[in-house]
């Protein structure tokens, strides 16, 4: 009984902290700001996997904005750096992605902010090769062809992975291909090793039998980030803590009935629950404000991707948080 009640009030301290940094940042950079002038339809941009696919499949945050009479449509991407830049055009107003996407759209001129992020899910992305692959380091990746999607997560992992590995990131041939383009490339044999994230990794490894040459563990630490379009921000920090508290509240049951979320996940992206559960176990739950030391992480990456000329310029994360957050 004392370790569900530490947890409820664990979970009841995050939610006041997301409150208190979401609100509180709107409250003091932008006093202007009225709940007339809130949106009445919530556009959220979603992938096939993470607690906003979960929370989509529940149904309770259409439900309760519902009575405040705001309408929830959910779009699919297939990647971050494509969701990102439906925000930054304005076709969604809040998503999730992982840690390299909202660093290229930031330098790319997006005006977006962070919200919140789930904790580190180091396990949840890897380089893999087929089964029959004669490669079996990463350093056996030189020369060869790695499929990725430019601009994801998994971009610094290649990164991070060749720079343990001592060899030069000009040296292997990327190939940018989304996730399903990858997959096809990948049992073509048109590519050497593709670096993929949950849930397309559990379905390679089960279903074609792909292996592991290195995941995140020990590289980096994979957060998935909350971010909204700073217009829609500005407007609507109500419906910001509306989202995270919900968020939060599915968090706290995942975390505890990993086959509940792979049977809701399965039915949303049609994957196999057995596949979908062992991503399930891979993923970090617990929504939190972004700290000083995640805005530090962030920064350390854009600067290797500025180094490496991925991004056109130097870009500072703290720009693209909220003051409260810091």
């Amino acid at each position: 009984m004392t370790i569900f009640s530490n947890r409820r009030n664990d979970r009841r301290r995050t939610l006041g902290l997301l409150s208190a940094a979401i609100g509180g940042a709107m409250l003091a950079a932008w006093p202007g700001i009225s709940r007339a002038q809130a949106s009445k339809v919530l556009r959220i941009g979603y992938q096939k996997y993470g607690t906003l696919t979960i929370l989509k499949g529940r149904g309770t945050l259409d439900r309760r904005l519902a009575e405040q009479g705001i309408e929830v449509k959910w779009i699919e991407f297939p990647a971050g750096p494509q969701l990102l830049e439906g925000l930054n055009v304005g076709s969604i107003d809040f998503g999730t992605v992982g840690e390299a996407p909202p660093i290229f759209a930031q330098a790319a001129g997006a005006n977006l902010v962070y919200v919140a992020n789930e904790p580190p899910a180091p396990l949840g992305e890897a380089i893999v090769v087929p089964k029959g692959s004669p490669l079996k380091t990463v350093a056996d990746l030189k020369g060869k062809k790695v499929a990725l999607n430019k601009g994801s997560n998994v971009h610094y992992l290649l990164v991070k992975a060749l720079e343990k590995a001592g060899v030069d990131y000009k040296d292997i041939n990327t190939v940018f291909l989304t996730p399903a383009d990858a997959r096809a490339a990948f049992e073509r044999g048109s590519v050497d090793a593709w670096v993929i994230w949950d849930p397309f990794l559990a379905a390679a490894e089960r279903q074609i039998g792909a292996r592991i040459v290195v995941d995140g563990k020990g590289l980096v630490s994979n957060h998935q980030f909350y971010l909204a379009a700073r217009p829609y921000a500005e407007a609507n920090r109500t419906t910001l803590q509306t989202i995270i508290e919900e968020l939060a509240k599915v968090d706290d049951w995942g975390r505890q009935n990993y086959r509940e979320v792979a049977a809701i996940l399965a039915g949303q992206i049609g994957l196999e629950p057995a596949i979908v559960e062992l991503a399930a176990q891979r993923y970090s739950y617990g929504i939190r404000p972004v700290s000083a030391e995640v805005i530090h992480e962030q920064q350390k990456i854009a600067d290797v991707f500025a180094g490496l000329k991925l991004i056109p310029k130097k870009i500072s994360i703290k720009d693209a948080v909220l003051p409260a957050t810091l």
